[in-house]
């Protein structure tokens, strides 16, 4: 997408602007639903979907047959495909979603602040989400149904190679949502190029724009919207075996890790391995990692063990979203969290050892959005999380951070209700009338 975008992004048309602002007042219309209006309506979109899934799926098989004659990247086909198992498994997400709880009025602070004047902090909608992405038809559900259950409008953009499923997939919501308290104009699916470019120019009637993709298209976005952007560009995970360690238990998470689904962002890219085990542990991995199709790509000393492919300096911070892995001999702890630190993208790290003191280090120290301990990196998900589903990973330091789930669209409004006091009344000074309390209330 990058590549072929013009510097100048134009701005958006007049037909782009009036279907944006009509997302806008649908979702002002939504933010007034009850709990159980917008749980009604997600449960109506899991059953239009259900009723839709052979031609969902139909459209999925097109548009990948399509993307096969075009010769789309292997890693792209893997989260192009939607066959029934998927779709089900984002059906079952969708009501997963909507059996949370209720994200808004949450009453997150209750202070008084004189007699007679009460302030609240309670959580509230974004407004309207841009979600732009590649491949990834599942997305559709997942964004469509976080954003209902947050009270936010939202407008999406699949890539080319998914169009037919997109559309297949947000007809049939729109279908459900019809009847419902919530009116289906509240998504709208864009389908052109120049349509993308426009949604990066609706500051104003978008707040937040969320990328799902490339690491080309996450920085493009970024830099060509003044619209915040929620993203992350890489998912270099890595995994440490340290010297003590079960050495089967962290060949299966190793395996797990990085051939259960290799076009995903938690996938690990590369391995460390200790050198006091290294020996021992390439042993039982190499073979194990050439009969799934894994290509080892070493260093020296890993290769002096019996790695066949030498490494080069662009391994060791490439996503490869397939079937490589890198893989590097280190001597100690500290040398690990090093190279993670030099190399990583702040995505996902593990750790395989069974000295739990090492452990803690590794959890306390590792600064990623995911840390974890003798547990497959594959774990990062937000439907594994029990979120339902996730608008994305999110690798920025400040929050919402990892999987994004129903907190990454919400905000929050504070609420002030007083009885005709004004602030010149209060202050320290002689003559002053009123002082600030400034005493908690029960939430």
């Amino acid at each position: 997408m990058a590549s072929t975008i013009p510097e100048s992004v134009p701005a958006p048309s007049a037909d782009l602007l009036q279907r944006a602002t009509a997302v806008r007042q649908a979702a002002m219309a939504l933010a007034q639903t009850g709990d159980s209006q917008r749980q009604q309506a997600l449960e109506a979109m899991a059953g239009a979907l259900e009723q839709d899934a052979k031609a969902i799926v139909a459209a999925n098989r097109a548009d990948l047959e399509a993307a096969e004659h075009d010769q789309l990247a292997a890693a792209l086909l893997g989260r192009l495909k939607l066959d029934a198992s998927k779709l089900a498994d984002a059906i079952s997400g969708l009501r997963q979603v909507a059996a949370l709880a209720d994200p808004l009025g949450c009453r997150q602070l209750h202070t008084e602040l004189d007699e007679g004047l009460i302030l609240e902090r309670v959580s509230v909608p974004l407004g309207v989400v841009g979600v732009i992405f590649e491949a990834r038809p599942d997305a559709v559900i997942q964004i469509a149904a976080l954003a209902i259950r947050t009270g936010n409008g939202a407008i999406l953009k699949g890539g080319r190679e998914a169009s037919r499923s997109c559309q297949a997939i947000v007809a049939a919501l729109h279908r459900g949502l019809a009847g419902t308290a919530v009116a289906p104009d509240t998504l709208a699916l864009l389908t052109s190029r120049q349509e993308s470019l426009g949604l990066l120019k609706l500051d104003g009637l978008v707040d937040l724009i969320i990328p799902r993709g490339s690491k080309a298209l996450v920085e493009f976005i970024q830099d060509h919207t003044r619209i915040p952007v929620l993203g992350h560009a890489d998912g270099i995970c890595h995994q440490y075996v340290d010297h003590q360690v079960n050495l089967d238990q962290a060949l299966r998470i190793a395996i797990d890790s990085k051939t259960q689904y290799p076009a995903a962002c938690n996938a690990t890219e590369t391995l460390l391995v200790h050198q006091e085990v290294a020996a021992a542990f390439l042993q039982r991995a190499i073979p194990a990692f050439t009969a799934a199709g894994v290509e080892l790509r070493g260093d020296p000393a890993a290769c002096a063990l019996g790695v066949a492919n030498a490494a080069s300096a662009a391994d060791w911070s490439t996503e490869y979203l397939g079937l490589v892995l890198a893989v590097k001999v280190v001597a100690s702890l500290e040398e690990a969290m090093a190279h993670i630190a030099r190399y990583g993208s702040r995505h996902t790290e593990l750790i395989c050892t069974s000295n739990t003191d090492t452990a803690e280090r590794f959890l306390r120290t590792v600064d990623s959005a995911g840390v974890f301990h003798n547990c497959s990196s594959r774990f990062a998900d937000g439907f594994r999380y029990g979120f339902g589903a996730e608008l994305g990973i999110s690798t920025q330091t400040m929050p919402p951070r990892g999987p994004v789930g129903l907190e990454g669209l919400i905000t929050y409004r504070y609420r002030l209700r007083g009885h005709g006091q004004i602030a010149a009344d209060y202050g320290a000074d002689a003559g002053k009338t009123r002082q600030f309390r400034h005493r908690p209330l029960p939430l």
